[in-house]
């Protein structure tokens, strides 16, 4: 269910198109377009691997027309998981000219996510590589595939094995896809992870139009140019070095984006001065690893002209040593997969750099700022932030009882941060009412790990709280009642990774309790924790 009525969407639709928001063409056309603009200029760099926009084009189609032999077709559903690289461009360039919907998955997503990602998407297909970081993700997706019947295709580095044995490679060289049934510009396009309070993540459907919107309009804000060389460090799967403007939002003005496997200073710091990198993105903890790595590292860094930093706020004290040290400016990003998007500007003051997360991308994105009864706080003070706009969603995709409590009846997202702004109309992020931990710019939800944790024979029951983290920004901490057994780390630790957890949501540190400290209400008092926890 769409909580937006549907003829107000259709007028604001119409609104989008005619002020040249949503185009009409969907993201595989759209590279076909930026490759007949920019030809032969370098698109993507990935190791030794360098791609012209002509040459990332046609292997865009091989691997389209190899996908759509094996049987793929528009609207289908694919789990996507691969690490930065050309193989992970390529293919889901590929999937948006099909109109084969990639679910973006994290390297770091295990059994239990994949499961409910079956559940909920009923992919077709899963594409991923044989390991990476030691793990084993080819033995990952045949597990899935035996316990999923929807899929009915693994793809391993470009290859799948049929019913014979016979490895087959996806890519058809020099072959054309005739973009035959081509998705419409207002499909779906791709379903990011949210960090959700309920669980397992949910779905986010970001269609082909607003998408693109979403990384053409920041591209141009944060001064993109076909002279950028863009520093892929996060995981690109993830909305922030995805399209924020990212790799689609540096392919839209002609730049080059540059691919590293990890966002380590060591492995970054060569790229950036042999490529002469001029932008990139991190979050507050790598920010940290940087500064203090440019202590004793002798790399050029001088290439480098902006760097943007979101996924949590950032500390004023880190932020100020940001030019000195880099020498580049600092752009705070704050933002949410499901759509609105808040920079700070180039040519702000120093005070608004550091202090604030910026203000909306969009002249119509729609803001407001409510209390907990959802009425509008007075200007200044704090709130929570709703939004609807041009590029943020209207529903999780098959939520129907999550969308109910997600958006509002006049179709404004809850986006559960607890903000306040600055009289210059800049956002100061305070917090948030979600139950969730944000450790290193990955979303942690309580309720989880929680339920996870109280399957344990030895575990009466589970909380899962956020603590200050000067590396982290946020580690999670678990308050765990035991059931008369000696529990400690290390085994909570072994018995969430034999369940399939993903290794950021393992807990930092566990604390044992004998009694709650509850709310008035009766709930287990989370602040209460946090201070014992701290103290």
């Amino acid at each position: 269910m769409l909580i937006q009525t549907e003829e107000r969407y259709q007028q604001a639709a119409r609104s989008y198109q005619e002020k040249g928001y949503w185009q009409p063409w969907p993201l595989g056309q759209q590279l076909r377009r930026w490759a007949k603009t920019h030809g032969e200029r370098i698109a993507l760099v990935d190791g030794e691997d360098r791609l012209s926009y002509l040459d990332l084009d046609r292997r865009v189609d091989a691997m389209a027309v190899g996908l759509h032999r094996l049987g793929l077709r528009c609207g289908d559903r694919v789990l996507l998981q691969l690490p930065n690289s050309t193989a992970f461009v390529v293919t889901a360039f590929a999937l948006f000219r099909l109109g084969v919907v990639p679910v973006m998955m994290m390297m770091a997503n295990r059994e239990r996510d994949i499961d409910a990602f079956c559940a909920l998407a009923r992919p077709t297909a899963y594409i991923t590589t044989a390991a990476f970081l030691g793990y084993d993700h080819r033995a990952l997706a045949e597990k899935a595939q035996e316990r999923h019947n929807c899929l009915r295709y693994v793809l391993v580095d470009g290859a799948w094995t049929d019913d014979h044995g016979v490895t087959c490679q996806i890519e058809i060289p020099n072959a054309t896809y005739a973009d035959d049934g081509q998705p419409s510009a207002t499909a779906t396009a791709v379903l990011l992870l949210s960090g959700g309070t309920t669980g397992t993540s949910k779905l986010i459907p970001r269609t082909h139009a607003d998408y693109a919107y979403n990384a053409r309009e920041s591209a141009k804000l944060c001064g993109f140019s076909a002279d950028t060389v863009y520093l892929a460090a996060l995981p690109v799967a993830h909305n922030f070095p995805l399209a924020c403007p990212g790799i689609i939002g540096t392919f839209s003005v002609g730049g080059k984006v540059v691919l590293t496997r990890s966002p380590a200073f060591e492995e970054a710091f060569p790229l950036i001065e042999r490529e002469r990198v001029t932008h990139t993105a991190l979050v507050p903890p790598l920010v940290n690893l940087w500064l203090n790595a440019c202590e004793w590292e002798r790399a050029d860094l001088s290439s480098l002209v902006l760097l943007q930093v979101g996924g949590s706020a950032l500390d004023p004290k880190l932020a100020a040593r940001v030019g000195p040290t880099l020498g580049c400016l600092l752009q705070q990003v704050f933002g949410m997969a499901e759509g609105l998007l808040c920079y700070t500007r180039p040519d702000d003051s120093e005070a608004t750099v550091l202090h604030t997360q910026g203000r909306p991308l969009s002249d119509d994105d729609e803001i407001r700022i409510v209390d907990a009864d959802g009425k509008d706080v007075a200007h200044g003070e704090a709130g929570e932030l709703q939004v609807r706009g041009p590029y943020t969603i209207r529903g999780y995709y098959c939520a129907e009882a999550q969308n109910k409590s997600s958006f509002t009846k006049d179709g404004f997202y809850r986006s559960g941060d607890w903000v306040r702004l600055t009289a210059e109309g800049n956002f100061v992020v305070e917090g948030r009412i979600k139950d969730i931990v944000n450790r290193a710019g990955e979303k942690i939800a309580a309720p989880e790990i929680e339920a996870m944790l109280k399957a344990h024979p030895d575990i009466q029951d589970a909380a899962l709280v956020p603590l200050p983290d000067e590396h982290l920004g946020e580690r999670s901490c678990v308050f765990v009642m035991a059931k008369g057994a000696t529990l400690d780390l290390p085994a909570i630790r072994a018995f969430m990774l034999a369940n399939g957890a993903a290794r950021h949501k393992i807990p930092d540190q566990l604390e044992l309790i004998d009694f709650w400290p509850l709310t008035g209400a009766g709930k287990i008092d989370k602040r209460k924790l946090v201070a014992m926890a701290a103290g």
